[in-house]
C-alpha cells in the first residue's frame, strides 16, 4: 500500500476504523453477513490511488463458505500437534480459529476417537460455547460437531450431554433454516448413536418446557428413541409410563408434538398387543386373564389415564386402525 493511501486511510471516521481492525487484518478471514447466511466475505487488496483508498479497504468479494459434510473430512496431518492445540484453538477469539479447531474435532473424532475420549469432558463445553456463538458459520461448525461426537462416543458423551442437548433443541427452533435443519440432522444423530434408556429420561425433562418450539422438538426426539428400546426394554421402561407422557403430547400447542405423540402411541399399542397376544403354548397361569376385557388395550388406557385423556388416545389409535383394515 503506498504511502498516499496510507495517509488517506488515516482520515477513516474512528467509526470504520474500528470496524475493519475487528477483522484482525486478514484478508482472507470469511466473515458471514447477517443478510446472507452461509456465505463468506472477504476484504481483499487493489491497487490504491488517492480518493480510492477507502473504498479498496472495504471492497468485499463474496464466495460461499464450505461446510465439509462427515464422509468428506479428510485425516488430521499431525495428530498429536492437532490434540495438543485443541482446547486453545476451541477456546480462541479468533474465529476463524475457533472453526478450524471444531473441524479438527469432528477429524479426530471420525480417525482417531481413542485420542479424544479422554478430553471430552474439555472439549464439549466449548463446543457448547461455539454452539452459543453469534455468528452462524461457527453455530453450524459446532452442530455439525455435535453430530460428529454422538457418532464417535455413543454413551460417553452422557454426563457431558445436558447442555449440548439444551443448545441443540435451541437451535433447531429458530428461524435460520440452515442452522436449524443442521440442529435437527444433529438431534437424530443424538437418537440415533446414544443409548434410550439414558436418553429418555432428559428428553422427558423438555417435554414441559415452556417453548412450545422445544417441547416439539424434544417430543420428536422422544418418539424417535422409544422404539430403539424394543419390545422387551419398552416393557421394562415402563408402557404405562410412556403412555401417560404420549397423551400428555396430544394436546400440545404444536402439530409437530401431537404428530410425534400420535407415532408413538401407535409404537405402544403394537407394543402392547405383542405383549397379550399370546398363543396356547406361551400362556402362563400368570397371562390368563378370566375377564378377556381387562387385558384389552382399551381397559389399558382407562385404567391409566384420566377419563379424557383416555378417550384421546383411544380416538388416536382406533382411527389409525380402521385406517389400516380400509387400507387392507
Amino acid at each position: 500500500m503506498s504511502e498516499t493511501a496510507l495517509r488517506d486511510l488515516n482520515t477513516v471516521p474512528s467509526s470504520d476504523r474500528k470496524t475493519e481492525s475487528s477483522s484482525k487484518g486478514s484478508f482472507t478471514k470469511p466473515y458471514v453477513g447477517s443478510a446472507i447466511e452461509n456465505v463468506d466475505v472477504s476484504l481483499v487488496s487493489t491497487k490504491i490511488n488517492g480518493n480510492d483508498a477507502m473504498n479498496a479497504a472495504v471492497e468485499i468479494v463474496n464466495s460461499e463458505f464450505e461446510y465439509v459434510e462427515s464422509e468428506n473430512l479428510s485425516d488430521v496431518e499431525d495428530v498429536d500437534t492437532s490434540i495438543k492445540t485443541l482446547l486453545v484453538g476451541l477456546d480462541s477469539k479468533d474465529w476463524v480459529l475457533v472453526c478450524e479447531a471444531l473441524n479438527n474435532v469432528r477429524r479426530l473424532s471420525i480417525f482417531h476417537k481413542e485420542s479424544v475420549l479422554n478430553m471430552l469432558g474439555d472439549v464439549i463445553p466449548l463446543v457448547v460455547k461455539s454452539l452459543k456463538n453469534p455468528r452462524s458459520t461457527v453455530c453450524k461448525t459446532a452442530i455439525m460437531t455435535s453430530a460428529d461426537i454422538f457418532n464417535a462416543y455413543n454413551d460417553h458423551i452422557i454426563d457431558s450431554l445436558d447442555p449440548l442437548l439444551t443448545q441443540l433443541l435451541l437451535k433447531s427452533s429458530q428461524d435460520k433454516r440452515f442452522v436449524c435443519e443442521a440442529a435437527e440432522r444433529a438431534l437424530i444423530a443424538m437418537t440415533t448413536w446414544v443409548s434410550p434408556v439414558l436418553l429418555l429420561p432428559k428428553l422427558q425433562l423438555y417435554l414441559k418446557n415452556r417453548s412450545p418450539r422445544i417441547r416439539a422438538k424434544a417430543s420428536m426426539c422422544f418418539c424417535r428413541s422409544v422404539p430403539r428400546l424394543g419390545v422387551e426394554g419398552i416393557k421394562t421402561y415402563g408402557i404405562d409410563k410412556l403412555i401417560q407422557i404420549a397423551a400428555s403430547q396430544l394436546s400440545d400447542q404444536l402439530p409437530e408434538s401431537r404428530e410425534a405423540a400420535r407415532i408413538l402411541l401407535l409404537e405402544l399399542q403394537t407394543v402392547f398387543k405383542k405383549s397379550h397376544d399370546l398363543t396356547p403354548t406361551e400362556l402362563t397361569p400368570t397371562t390368563v386373564s378370566e375377564d378377556p376385557e381387562m387385558d384389552s388395550w382399551e381397559h389399558f388406557c382407562h385404567s391409566k389415564l384420566s377419563p379424557l385423556s383416555a378417550q384421546a388416545v383411544l380416538r388416536v389409535t382406533n382411527i389409525a386402525r380402521e385406517g389400516l383394515v380400509i387400507g387392507s
